[in-house]
């Protein structure tokens, strides 16, 4: 009988508890999920990113400040007569012209004192160990000028700028451009062909400097220059923006007379002269273009390559 009761009692402890049910989760789990979005609202699709561009430009209407690429250095200075002269020239944005005391008046003296009025900028007379001070011991010829650091518009502020004006965005991004002189020369060519502004890296590239602005021939004023942190993940950010990337690289795909991209929203992306592309930037863009050089020359300057592509864009959409 013990044993009996034993056995009973294990049956007993092996039965399983009250079941739990699904609480309908099959039953729902069966059900049609609706019908299929429209292209407009599926992520990933072309029309999705047209939507978001749209989206975007309404938004730029309303921003109330545009923002900028980050913390600025310190003041540039350009030292020497000539070198002076040509900077209040050609507009360099400056705000103080430093004089040597019992300075000799000569022809380029006279008239960096005399643009130096007229634009208002502070003059200040300073000994001659106070300049080779400033200048660690360049040779200033006894005229200094103060250029403060530029202001940098944000990527962002470009396409708004564009879609405010009602155009599609017409931008070049560089990669590896150090010469401050061939950014100079690609912001001239920007502003003669209608576009709306120059992205560079932050970091291990060509800045905003006086050289920059004098080889621009004073289109700086009225171009915006940005600065970008990473220019890859710039490049994807204009591409969800609806903007074509478009890589110059000797050894594109296409020609650019065959190039239609040209005709809508587009960022043209120029390397240096030697290396080219950088290998993320060139495997980011849409199209890699081919400029035909029946000359036989195997490269451009990025001034020169930039503007021609920026000629034909400005062709194919006047």
């Amino acid at each position: 009988m013990a044993g009996n009761s034993q056995r009973r009692n294990r049956r007993t402890s092996n039965k399983k508890g009250a079941t739990v049910g699904s609480g309908g989760k099959r039953r729902r789990g069966l059900e049609g999920k609706g019908p299929t979005p429209p292209a407009s609202e599926r992520k990933g699709h072309k029309k999705n990113r047209l939507a978001n561009a749209a989206a975007k430009r309404t938004a730029a209407a309303r921003r109330p400040a545009p923002r900028r690429g980050g913390p600025k250095g310190t003041n540039e200075l350009v030292v020497g007569r000539n070198s002076v002269v040509e900077a209040l020239r050609e507009g360099v944005p400056a705000n103080t012209l430093y004089v040597q005391q019992f300075l000799d008046n000569d022809e380029r003296v006279r008239e960096a004192l005399q643009l130096a009025t007229e634009k208002g900028l502070n003059l200040m007379e300073a000994p001659r160990p106070e300049l080779d001070r400033m200048t660690n011991g360049l040779n200033h010829q006894g005229l200094v000028l103060s250029v403060p650091p530029y202001d940098y518009a944000h990527p962002e502020d470009l396409t708004a700028a564009a879609y405010d004006d009602g155009e599609d965005p017409l931008i070049v991004a560089l990669d590896g451009i150090t010469d401050p002189r061939n950014l100079g020369a690609v912001v001239r060519s920007v502003s003669a062909f209608g576009g709306h502004g120059v992205v560079v890296p932050e970091r291990r590239a060509a800045g905003m400097t006086a050289s920059a602005w004098k080889t621009s021939a004073g289109t700086a004023a009225r171009t915006p220059v940005a600065r970008a942190t990473n220019m890859t993940r710039m490049l994807e950010a204009y591409q969800k923006e609806g903007l074509m990337v478009v890589g110059l690289a000797a050894d594109g795909d296409v020609e650019l007379h065959e190039l239609e991209a040209l005709e809508g929203p587009v960022v043209i992306v120029v390397g240096s002269e030697g290396k080219g592309l950088s290998r993320l930037v060139g495997e980011t863009c849409d199209f890699r273009v081919r400029i035909p050089m029946p000359g036989g020359a195997e490269s451009l300057n990025a001034g020169v390559a930039a503007g021609v592509v920026l000629y034909e864009a400005a062709r194919r959409r006047a």
